[in-house]
């Protein structure tokens, strides 16, 4: 979530782990400003206008208040991520070969098993 704000990823994180859609009221308990001092309802509602605006968040209106569910996975959205990221680097290869050398074992492990599962 590179080019989310800090109350975006917030949010988008509440709404990933969340089982049912959520009014902006529903995610306040859980989210607060980077001072820890609470966020106003309103605040909520125009990071989720930017969040549906972005193509992050569904709302559905035919109900007040309106609720929100997030438009793909956690994982659908980091994959998009990192394929964003792979699809600008000039040279494919070294970036490949530098996020390769940079994962655990385990992570290793798991990438070989699914380069060999396709």
């Amino acid at each position: 979530m590179a080019n989310l704000g800090h109350l975006e990823r917030a949010v988008m994180q509440a709404l990933w782990d969340a089982d049912t859609p959520c009014s902006a009221y529903d995610l306040l308990p859980g989210l607060s400003a980077e001072g820890g001092e609470p966020l106003a309802a309103t605040t909520v509602l125009t990071v989720l206008s930017r969040l549906e605006k972005k193509g992050l968040v569904r709302a559905d209106r035919s109900a007040r208040p309106h609720r929100y569910t997030a438009t793909a996975t956690r994982a659908d959205h980091t994959a998009e991520l990192m394929h964003e990221v792979l699809g600008d680097a000039a040279d494919r290869e070294a970036v490949l070969a530098r996020f390769v050398g940079g994962v655990s074992p385990t992570d290793a492990a798991l990438l070989r098993s699914l380069l060999d599962g396709r």
